[in-house]
């Protein structure tokens, strides 16, 4: 066998399967979606994903520390100028150097193509959100059964009775959303889908708490979550001297009225119970 030949392999497998995996986790939901939904691609969670993603990442690190012991020489003839003379800042050198400093810089920046690479992968992820399905408060999975019910106020014992009803076995309401999903196979969103009142109308369903990620939602996202008329949620905001238009982000909203993303939710919260 030929470790150089081995090396470079594994590291050009390793590269493209790590391609692969970063392209997955820029289209995949947000965590707390895809952790309530029970989100999957090719049987894999979105956790199983990132995992093969670091992994992947640690054994191209090693393959190319490898490659470049096996390929050193070569390696510094690249650094040399015509005179044979060791040389770190070639021209060549210096333009692989600029290219990563502007890529590195920009994106701190924030300016494009590196802000329109990001923006997209948040358009892409929000839009998933939005087909999976949001929880009903940060990390809902995560919460034992009683809790669970009590924060989405619906009554525990009749819950329970659904539950059992329905085929999904509950040890003790102790258990969390997360363990009882798994334990049965399904996803914690399918649990809750069984325990909602039939009548619960769209306005019950959004949570008091704005959920993770609101403020980089524009307003017409949220009014499509929780089936809310986005006209008659302009004008209620421009009641309470909150100026907005449906294709703004929330965040943007707050910071033109001079208040908290969270305090505009508050206010469309408020004009949904009215």
């Amino acid at each position: 066998m030929n470790m150089r030949k081995i090396t470079s392999l594994t590291a050009l497998i390793s590269f493209v399967l790590l391609m692969v995996t970063s392209i997955i986790l820029y289209i995949v939901p947000s965590g707390r979606v895809a952790y309530w939904a029970g989100y999957r691609l090719w049987s894999l969670s979105k956790e199983d994903w990132g995992s093969v993603h670091i992994n992947l990442g640690f054994l191209l690190l090693i393959s190319i520390l490898l490659h470049v012991y096996y390929n050193w020489k070569p390696m510094i003839s690249y650094l040399k100028n015509r005179s044979k003379q060791l040389r770190i800042f070639t021209p060549d050198f210096n333009v692989s150097l600029v290219v990563t400093l502007i890529v590195f810089f920009g994106t701190l920046a924030g300016v494009p193509p590196m802000s329109s690479i990001i923006n997209l992968g948040d358009a892409i992820t929000d839009r998933a959100n939005l087909v999976y399905g949001e929880p009903p408060y940060g990390h809902a999975e995560l919460s034992p059964l009683a809790d669970f019910a009590y924060k989405v106020k619906v009554d525990l014992d009749e819950s329970l009775v659904k539950l059992k009803a329905a085929g999904i076995k509950v040890d003790s309401s102790a258990q969390t959303m997360e363990a009882i999903a798994y334990a049965n196979g399904i996803s914690p969103q399918q649990i809750y889908a069984v325990m909602k009142p039939e009548n619960r109308s769209s306005a019950a369903e959004m949570p008091e708490e704005a959920p993770g990620g609101t403020g980089n939602r524009t307003l017409l996202q949220i009014c499509q979550m929780y089936q809310l008329n986005p006209d008659a949620i302009v004008q209620g905001l421009a009641e309470q001297n909150i100026v907005a238009e449906p294709g703004q982000a929330m965040k943007k909203i707050a910071a033109v009225n001079g208040i908290d993303p969270h305090a505009v939710y508050a206010a469309i919260y408020a004009l949904v119970k009215k």
